[in-house]
């Protein structure tokens, strides 16, 4: 008896073909195109947590200092009492106190917390290069210049007062007297953050100004901490606060930024009058 034979089966490799393939790959690239964000935007976030905790950190020292020096607040580029930190940081040369951690080491907070990675915000990615090595900048956050800073003669014409003990704290309360701020790596240069207040007394929020520009590495948002102790990641809501980052330049004086609701966010928790 003869037997059928069978047909040979068509011959198959396992794999995929070049349309499979690239509907796989166009798939791929899909899902990336929708995480990346995501974890973009998570990144982010943990940042901003480390930011907060770290200038969380800072404000700490800062009350300490308060307790044992009897309610007076640090000097801040005072000439009869010095700084609360020195160096002068700059953006466009690679000066040498960019990453000098001397001056960090010297600060009246220092000993407080004895902790470098506390003045930098994980978000500043601002480096200097020295004999052809690169290094991050060792700082990025500044206090209120309203706080026992004395610039005579032209400080005491004012008529906003110069902070130096938390008891001045009235209007506005420690609460809402901010006291230290994570400043733009293309602004940042002494230890202080200027809030011009024009405009405040007047009552007209055409005359804003904005001479020192805070950080927004967060999303828009940048560290800032109060005099009671609480940090709060606070949301810039007008584009002039937050233009684009000038990598290795110096972001110049802004000047005239009217009706900015940040600037009359910062002035009411900056300073209150001078007492006549």
């Amino acid at each position: 008896m003869i037997s059928k034979r069978s047909r040979p089966r068509p011959y198959s490799s396992g794999g995929f073909t070049l349309i499979e393939l690239l509907v796989v790959i166009a798939i791929i690239a899909i899902l990336a195109g929708m995480l990346l964000p995501a974890l973009s935007r998570a990144k982010s976030k943990a940042q901003g947590v480390v930011c907060a905790s770290n200038l969380k950190q800072m404000q700490l020292s800062w009350n300490l200092y308060l307790d044992d020096n009897g309610d007076k607040v640090p000097p801040n580029e005072n000439p009869r009492q010095g700084t609360w930190v020195r160096g002068w940081l700059d953006n466009a040369v690679a000066v040498t106190d960019n990453t000098n951690v001397v001056h960090l080491r010297n600060s009246l907070l220092w000993k407080y917390h004895e902790t470098l990675g506390i003045w930098r915000c994980p978000s500043d990615r601002s480096v200097s290069i020295h004999r052809g090595v690169t290094y991050p900048r060792v700082r990025s956050i500044s206090m209120n210049a309203w706080l026992n800073r004395l610039d005579p003669p032209s400080s005491l014409l004012m008529p906003y007062r110069v902070i130096e003990r938390l008891s001045q704290m009235t209007d506005p309360s420690p609460s809402k007297t901010w006291i230290l701020m994570d400043e733009r790596e293309d602004r940042i240069n002494n230890g202080y953050f200027y809030v011009d207040m024009t405009g405040l007394k007047e009552k007209n929020p055409a005359l804003y100004q904005l001479a020192d520009m805070p950080a927004s590495y967060h999303g828009g948002s940048g560290s800032i901490s109060f005099a009671d102790g609480h940090v709060e990641l606070k949301k810039w809501l007008d584009p002039r606060t937050k233009p684009p980052l000038l990598k290795g330049k110096n972001l110049g004086l802004i000047g005239a930024t009217p009706n900015n609701p940040d600037v009359a966010w910062l002035q009411e928790r900056t300073t209150g009058a001078r007492e006549e």
